[in-house]
């Protein structure tokens, strides 16, 4: 029993030893907060218990203005022209006179058919012009002599007329036989075979030594003038519908800019813009869709017959709209659509607006802004309606959108969004 009391004497000790060491650890931890705590207070750049400043947003002025309203449509390039090569005469193919998928230029010879027999036709036909043409003389002769007999009732009358009759037939087989002549020198033309287009050639069908015919359905090869290009866009006949009836009653404006900005199929933007020639005047009866023709050029020949595109055309004009870009607009879970509003004084309020369609990368507000309210683009995370917070303008000498009216907000830079962040 005293061996146990003794035991436990030595750890009641121990124990009593350690508490104020504890007691001074949490006290200098106490104090490490309190230090940091004063730190943290004065990297806010205050003293402690100071209020923080407002948070910085970048703003953009609203101004009003005729905005085109576009849309982005999907669309196919074709070849502004193409020409299938057809042979006009049949024979044997003996040389091919042109590289595939080189440039050539119109009337530049491509195939050269066997001419031979072509060669044997216009030689008979000029042997049978050459006959035409001594018999002729002939006849004019005994016509001359005829002539100067028949007014000495020398020949009789019937003999002067048939002489002048058979020189009249003699003048028609001469020209019968020039008339065929030319139809065998044509043919043989026909056996250099000729580009019709200036123009791209494509995957030739024929060898040397291929037997061709005449007008046969396959062609030799496909001659595509690709510079400038046809853009085929296919847009709804509903959507186009509505816009008529909102052009018609006067909510929209009807736009005269007919350029259009294509995007290619990785993403990136065509440097060139088109124009918009016209729309198909009837429904496409399988897509319920009307095809609108633009013409594009194609100095690089970037674009290639059949790719896949999508087009930005303006349709329309908003009157006394506002050109917000997209960040600056949320939508809460009914569908509205709101921005933050910072008042003369810098305080935050939330407005609910109208939007009207877009233009590029820009939302185009109808109603809900007045002119010269600031409109946060920057920042939104930073500002809760109701709090203040320090605005700062949008660059004005920032280049301004297509079409925009002179003073319209302008799509923030990404640069200014990190300085910012």
């Amino acid at each position: 029993m005293k061996l146990r009391d003794s035991a436990v004497q030595p750890m009641h000790a121990l124990t009593s030893l350690r508490w104020p060491m504890v007691v001074v650890m949490t006290t200098s931890l106490g104090f490490g907060l309190t230090a940091c705590g004063k730190k943290d207070a004065q990297a806010a750049g205050g003293a402690p218990g100071a209020t923080p400043p407002p948070p910085e947003v970048i703003v953009a002025v609203a101004h009003r203005g005729a905005v085109d309203r576009t849309v982005e449509l999907a669309g196919r390039t074709n070849a502004y022209q193409l020409s299938p090569v057809i042979p006009q005469v049949g024979g044997i193919i003996l040389k091919r006179l042109f590289t595939e998928g080189a440039d050539v230029k119109a009337g530049q010879p491509l195939y050269q058919i066997d001419p031979a027999t072509y060669q044997a036709s216009v030689d008979a036909a000029t042997a049978a012009v050459q006959r035409n043409k001594a018999n002729l003389a002939a006849l004019k002769v005994i016509g001359q002599r005829y002539q100067s007999l028949v007014a000495s009732n020398a020949v009789s009358k019937l003999d002067y007329d048939n002489a002048f009759q058979q020189i009249a037939l003699s003048e028609a087989d001469l020209a019968s036989s020039e008339a065929a002549l030319r139809s065998s020198q044509i043919n043989l033309a026909y056996t250099t075979v000729r580009s019709p287009i200036s123009g791209q050639s494509g995957v030739s069908s024929v060898t040397p030594g291929a037997l061709v015919v005449a007008n046969q359905t396959t062609p030799l090869v496909n001659i595509q003038q690709m510079d400038p290009m046809y853009v085929d866009i296919s847009q709804s006949s509903a959507d186009m519908l509505k816009l008529r009836q909102q052009i018609q009653s006067g909510s929209l404006g009807k736009s005269n800019n007919a350029n259009i900005t294509l995007t290619l199929e990785d993403g990136s933007t065509y440097p060139i813009k088109g124009q918009l020639q016209f729309s198909n005047a009837s429904v496409d009866q399988t897509t319920g869709s009307v095809i609108l023709r633009a013409i594009v050029p194609n100095p690089s020949g970037t674009l290639l017959p059949g790719m896949y595109v999508k087009a930005r055309i303006a349709q329309g004009v908003v009157h006394d709209g506002i050109l917000l870009p997209q960040q600056a607009v949320t939508h809460d879970p009914k569908g509205n659509a709101n921005v933050l509003v910072v008042g003369p004084d810098g305080t935050v309020s939330q407005r609910t607006i109208t939007l009207a369609g877009t233009q590029g990368n820009l939302w185009i507000v109808s109603d809900g802004l007045q002119e010269g309210e600031r409109v946060i683009v920057e920042g939104l995370q930073k500002a809760k309606p109701g709090a203040k917070v320090k605005a700062t303008e949008d660059d004005p000498n920032a280049p301004a959108p297509n079409n925009a009216p002179v003073g319209a907000a302008k799509p923030a830079n990404t640069d200014s969004k990190a300085a910012h962040a």
